[in-house]
């Protein structure tokens, strides 16, 4: 019932359009100020001055009411959705410690992901003037600092982006937030929102489009995204004009679905015939298709949502980025961790102790597996997590154990396996990466 509220009170929030009514206010504001000091300033006379200012009281009194108005509504509003927050989610017991904040030698890269994430947002003009404002500011009154290259600002020259189809890896994006205003970079994440804002309005051309255009790097990653969007969009065109709002002509309906299959479908009999089969026995069913076995196939209430997942990650992934924002990752990841953090720190400090361990957590964190990136293995020995340090290793005989544990349990250079019969030389055993 809370989370129902609080969805309530969040289209509220977001329906609201008095805060932009108020942004409009304070820039009919400006508009005036301006204009009423580029009249003082062209005139040069007191009496203009004074003229002036009297006919600006009215005005500038009015575009106040009307902005004081309008953030008494935004301000009842947040103060709805606090309440709703606060009803929606107990709050967390213990606090964290803000003596120190290990971020705070972080900040080029903290600036980095927010920029990347604003960009594959399709916020461009919000990134731009983010990078800007992100930019340190030299000071003047030591112009001797200028020649000295820091963290944002090197001395050499940005670095050069390829055109928009060459892989853009995380190495390759800088820590030098100028470079993000790059054209290429701006244009790939251009194309990636244009087509996913297509995909919502429930037009599947653009994404078709683009996955023919990259059918062989698609089918090199045994991407099947091309074929789900034809499949798609046959079936959205079998659906009709009643269901998908397009002209009633000849190439829409079941009649512009087969046209469609036919023109489509051929370079994908060798490897999803059976399913093109599936689609073509469905037109038999036509009259009653829901209760027909081919009725989950034709059910696309969620289609489109599942499609345009698909396509973000094989776009990324083309251009050598993950497919989920790592800001909105790292700030959900965070947020799951918390409420325990806090918890085993108030017990922490009950007890007298600290947690001195630097890079882990003292504890696993319930993290769902759409989060879950790095594979652990655990010693079926030692009992221990493997680390950079005591990587695993893999033995001939094929089973795997801490190389600290083979170590401890070779006699000389050669080792019996403890989990078989094996024997071998430490030096034949592999490290493998997970």
């Amino acid at each position: 019932m809370a989370f129902l509220q609080l969805q309530k009170d969040l289209d509220k929030l977001t329906g609201s359009k008095k805060l932009s009514d108020a942004v409009e206010d304070v820039d009919k504001i400006i508009e005036l100020l301006t204009a009423a000091r580029e009249r003082v300033a062209a005139a040069n006379d007191p009496h203009t001055t004074s003229l002036t200012l009297t006919k600006l009281q009215n005005p500038i009194k009015e575009e106040l009411d009307g902005l004081n108005s309008n953030l008494k509504h935004v301000y009842k509003a947040q103060n709805e959705f606090n309440k709703s927050l606060k009803t929606a989610f107990s709050k967390a017991e213990g606090s964290l410690p803000t003596e120190h904040d290990p971020m705070q030698s972080h900040s080029p890269l903290i600036n980095r992901a927010i920029a990347m994430h604003l960009l594959r947002e399709g916020q461009f003009g919000v990134a731009s003037t983010f990078i800007n404002e992100a930019q340190p500011r030299p000071d003047a009154t030591h112009p001797d600092l200028h020649s000295t290259a820091s963290p944002l600002h090197s001395t050499t020259s940005p670095r050069h982006y390829e055109p928009a189809d060459t892989p853009i890896t995380d190495a390759d994006i800088p820590i030098d937030l100028t470079a993000f205003q790059s054209q290429e970079l701006k244009s790939s994440f251009a194309e990636m929102y244009d087509i996913l804002s297509a995909l919502k309005d429930r037009n599947l051309l653009p994404a078709i489009y683009w996955a023919r255009v990259n059918n062989e790097e698609l089918e090199a990653r045994g991407s099947n995204l091309e074929f789900e969007l034809c499949k798609l969009q046959f079936i959205w065109l079998f659906k009709g004009p009643a269901v998908n709002g397009l002209p009633d002509t000849s190439d829409n309906g079941v009649e512009g679905a087969l046209k469609y299959a036919k023109e489509n479908f051929n370079r994908f009999q060798q490897r999803h015939l059976r399913e093109i089969q599936q689609l073509s026995a469905a037109i038999a069913y036509q009259r009653n298709l829901a209760d027909s076995p081919y009725g989950p196939i034709f059910d696309i209430s969620a289609a489109f949502e599942e499609v345009a997942a698909s396509f973000t990650r094989e776009f990324c992934s083309l251009l050598g980025l993950s497919a989920e924002s790592p800001l909105y990752v790292a700030a959900t990841a965070g947020t799951l961790a918390l409420p325990q953090l806090c918890k085993y720190t108030s017990i922490m400090k009950a007890k007298g102790t600290e947690w001195t361990t630097t890079n882990e957590l003292a504890f696993e964190t319930p993290l769902p597996r759409s989060m879950m990136y790095h594979s652990i293995f655990v010693c079926p020995v030692s009992k221990e997590q493997t680390t950079e340090s005591n990587p695993p290793v893999i033995l001939p005989c094929g089973h795997v154990l801490a190389r600290e544990s083979l170590q401890r349990l070779a006699k000389g250079s050669r080792y019996k396996c403890p989990y078989c019969p094996s024997e071998g030389i430490v030096k034949d055993a592999k490290e493998i990466i997970l």
